[in-house]
């Protein structure tokens, strides 16, 4: 009877050690979350990222990290393409797409027209699929906003995906599926034609100016508000200027959103406090598959940025579907990655 009431207490003591385990990861995995979302929103924040990722950038390269900013950049402006910026804002959702159905390629045989197809008749197998899109979508955006105006970044939306409300989360999943929409009448043949035909047309800036056109006036019938020319003839050859330090900003914290966008699905895929994850990255000790999908998230990130600087820089040999790049274009991915999760950790303890 003793014995019994050994194992008994024995076994009670190890369910209370379990839930009392359980309950400090929850408020972990929550209260981390919380700062990293109120980081999202800090511009001095920003700044200090960006100004740490491009020095990572130069020492994954070898190189000497020259200043940030010289002394009369500070409150630089620079000439920007109105219809430029207007295909960069509205064009993020393709490349969400883009990324998205490339990993999803990746995990098996399927093709891209065949994921098209399934996210046009809602038939994608499981709920993993459309939030998987629905995070690039996200992350995408979040890299586009900066871009506009660093004062974008604080606005309440501007959070983890996790956090988002079902009508903002419903947002990035049409913006998925009015790229699909778009994309679906070009993409045929074999898997490995439709690759190409992809990296094809992630190049084209007449296709690019199409789809941000197309993605301009769902937008505005999905929040059943009237649709407006998306180019005016005035806004055509408009130039507006720009702050030259909120762009320089813009480009070098790409790696942080893509990050964050990571971290934030490994934590409700994994149940694991963001440091627990954050010291894995940068212990090296993910998973081969996990620090690839990272390595995505970065490369889509990293696509959104590039119109906004100009639209020519779409046409590059770099600017291709992650299956494309070669292996030292995947590492400067990780090195952003590697460096953001460095200094994201030092704020969450």
């Amino acid at each position: 009877m003793m014995l019994i009431c050994t194992v008994i207490a024995s076994c009670n003591n190890n369910d209370s050690t379990q839930k009392t385990l359980a309950m400090t990861t929850t408020d972990s995995i929550t209260r981390e979350l919380k700062i990293i979302d109120s980081l999202l929103q800090d511009k001095g924040f920003a700044e200090s990222m960006a100004i740490e990722l491009e020095a990572s950038y130069y020492k994954g390269i070898g190189e000497p990290a020259p200043p940030f900013l010289k002394p009369d950049e500070d409150s630089l402006l620079t000439g920007k393409s109105v219809k430029e910026e207007k295909i960069a804002t509205n064009i993020a959702g393709f490349y969400a797409l883009e990324c998205g159905i490339n990993y999803l390629c990746s995990q098996d045989s399927s093709t891209p027209a065949g994921w098209i197809e399934k996210i046009l008749s809602k038939k994608a197998p499981d709920k993993n699929v459309t939030e998987i899109l629905s995070r690039f979508a996200n992350a995408t955006w979040k890299a586009g906003q900066p871009f506009r105006s660093l004062d974008r970044i604080k606005k309440a939306n501007f959070i983890g995906w996790s956090g988002l409300s079902t009508a903002e989360a419903d947002k990035d999943l049409r913006q998925i599926e009015g790229a699909a929409q778009v994309l679906q009448p070009f993409i045929k043949g074999s898997r490995n034609e439709q690759m190409i035909q992809m990296k094809n047309l992630l190049q084209d800036k007449e296709f690019a100016l199409q789809v941000a056109a197309f993605m301009d006036s769902s937008y505005y019938a999905g929040e059943k508000k009237p649709v407006a020319p998306f180019v005016s003839k005035e806004e055509a050859t408009a130039i507006k200027k720009k702050s030259f330090k909120e762009e320089k900003i813009a480009t070098n914290i790409a790696g942080f959103y893509a990050l964050e966008c990571g971290i934030n699905y490994f934590v409700a895929e994994k149940k694991q406090a963001p440091s627990v994850l954050l010291q894995s990255v940068i212990d090296g000790r993910i998973s081969r598959q996990d620090q690839l999908l990272f390595c995505r998230f970065a490369n889509a990130t990293w696509k959104a940025g590039q119109p906004f600087k100009s639209l020519d820089r779409i046409t590059r040999a770099t600017f291709t579907p992650f299956n494309f790049l070669s292996e030292a274009d995947i590492e400067k991915d990780w090195v952003q990655v590697k460096a953001a999760a460095g200094k994201l950790l030092k704020e969450l303890k």
